[in-house]
């Protein structure tokens, strides 16, 4: 029986699923935590800062680990380190679940960030590795569609957890899906390696991961110690001087940690760029967004996680579509079409007032939900086709890298004006004040990445006909 589900023609399709299993955990728990927040401060006594941490903690270390994982899953096996990655994040997430205070949940979540990292760079080079490229939109559409639908239920599904059971359980719920993605990658996944890898570049992650930790930490802490406190400035110029270090380094490395080269490629450089732009607009927005409607309409946790829902079912519809239409026209105008739309989604949200309803909300949750379909997919799918098959574990740890990247800094960006515009008073009009100048800010970014998209991204069928600089697949 195993041998006729496991044909060669539908066993791409099997390990597509397994990887899928370990993708929805660790994007679930990007979006899963936001609901719960409210009850999290209610019970940990965590300040503004401290809720903060708590999910940027995670987007941190896993931006910052991303691009090891990658060269670890190519150099020892992407299966290999895919189940390593899983075993770590379930682990952290029992932690996270029996934690008693906000400094062990903010400590278990940076852990999670971790596994996370060593996970999701496999995901995509194990699909770059099995699918032909010319199925392989398709498959990366699928890829997207199930990340996309865990950032949009994880509000829900953190909501009916919150309100049901504990906060706690946002967390529990993960060790029983860990142990069955373990399950499922040996039986499905065939293990695939990059047989020319060579030493990790450890000075590339130490001035990449510290450098990004300055950063975030003096813009969550900047209205905690003021903006021109000595050790904020020192925060900024840290952090400056450490990702100046970073780039330097990784154009003298025999073997960088990010390879500088992969960027010679305008298309991989724009997909990049747009994926850090989308993230740095709408991961903050989701944070934010969530605190507003329970906090200032007065939703309860699973009626804010079910705001949500026509976001949800629109990305669910429309990513695979976005997948196999990239197959055929291209990237380039689908994403700065779907940028567009982001902008003008965050744009609407900026003059939503402290009584809206839910039917004033839909129009942007609708748009938001299409334009997020028309960016995510069409960029993966860009970015994996400007990297040769060899090297897809470091391609897809980059491209994940900057989405990571973008969401930590979006949350750090964003509270930093929340926090500056209500200028320390904590009552609904000073965080009204400042939710609608950080979602202004917000418009303004995804804007850009529509001008970006539409300047650098050229679609495969384009590049067919001219040289190209960095090794193409398909």
């Amino acid at each position: 029986m195993r041998q006729r589900l496991l044909t060669e023609q539908n066993k791409k399709w099997w390990t597509l699923g397994a990887v899928a299993v370990g993708l929805f955990m660790i994007m679930l728990d990007n979006t899963v935590v936001n609901v719960a927040l409210p009850a999290i401060q209610r019970d940990l006594g965590a300040d503004l800062s401290s809720l903060e941490w708590i999910v940027s903690g995670y987007a941190l270390t896993f931006a910052a680990l991303m691009l090891t994982g990658g060269k670890l899953a190519d150099a020892y096996g992407r299966r290999l380190i895919f189940v390593l990655g899983i075993a770590v994040f379930t682990l952290s997430s029992l932690a996270c679940g029996l934690a008693t205070s906000e400094d062990m949940l903010i400590a278990a979540r940076v852990v999670q960030g971790a596994g996370a990292a060593l996970m999701n760079p496999a995901t995509l080079s194990i699909i770059a590795a099995t699918f032909a490229p010319k199925e392989r939109g398709m498959a990366i559409g699928i890829w997207a569609g199930v990340a996309a639908l865990a950032l949009a239920i994880g509000p829900l599904v953190g909501g009916l957890l919150t309100e049901h059971l504990d906060w706690s359980w946002i967390f529990f719920v993960n060790v029983p899906v860990g142990i069955a993605g373990i399950a499922t990658s040996f039986v499905f996944i065939e293990e695939s390696r990059d047989d020319t890898h060579e030493r990790l570049d450890i000075p590339g992650l130490i001035t990449s991961g510290l450098g990004l930790f300055a950063l975030t930490y003096a813009l969550i802490e900047a209205n905690t110690y003021g903006w021109g406190s000595a050790w904020i400035v020192g925060g900024f110029a840290a952090a400056a001087v450490l990702l100046v270090a970073f780039l330097l380094l990784e154009r003298r490395q025999r073997a960088p940690m990010l390879d500088l080269s992969l960027f010679r490629s305008g298309t991989y450089a724009g997909a990049n760029l747009v994926i850090l732009l989308v993230a740095l607009a709408m991961f903050g927005v989701f944070f934010f967004v969530s605190l507003y409607m329970q906090n200032i309409l007065g939703y309860s946790a699973v009626q804010t996680g079910a705001a949500f829902l026509p976001m949800t079912v629109l990305i669910i519809l429309a990513a695979p579509m976005a997948g196999k239409a990239s197959d055929r026209f291209g990237s380039r105008w689908l994403m700065t079409a779907g940028m567009v739309l982001i902008s003008v989604q965050l744009l609407y949200f900026s003059q939503l007032a402290s009584d809206a309803s839910f039917w004033r909300l839909l129009p942007a949750l609708l748009v938001g939900g299409l334009g997020m379909s028309l960016t995510m997919t069409p960029s993966t799918a860009a970015a994996t086709r400007a990297v040769p098959v060899e090297k897809a574990g470091v391609g897809a740890a980059v491209l994940n890298a900057f989405r990571q990247v973008g969401g930590s800094m979006g949350i750090a960006v964003m509270g930093a004006i929340v926090a500056s515009r209500a200028g320390g008073e904590r009552s609904p009009e000073a965080f009204m004040r400042g939710f609608e100048a950080a979602l202004l800010t917000a418009s303004v970014i995804a804007f850009a990445g529509a001008i970006v998209a539409a300047a650098l991204v050229r679609s495969h069928h384009e590049r067919r006909t001219a040289p190209a600089v960095v090794p193409e697949v398909g």
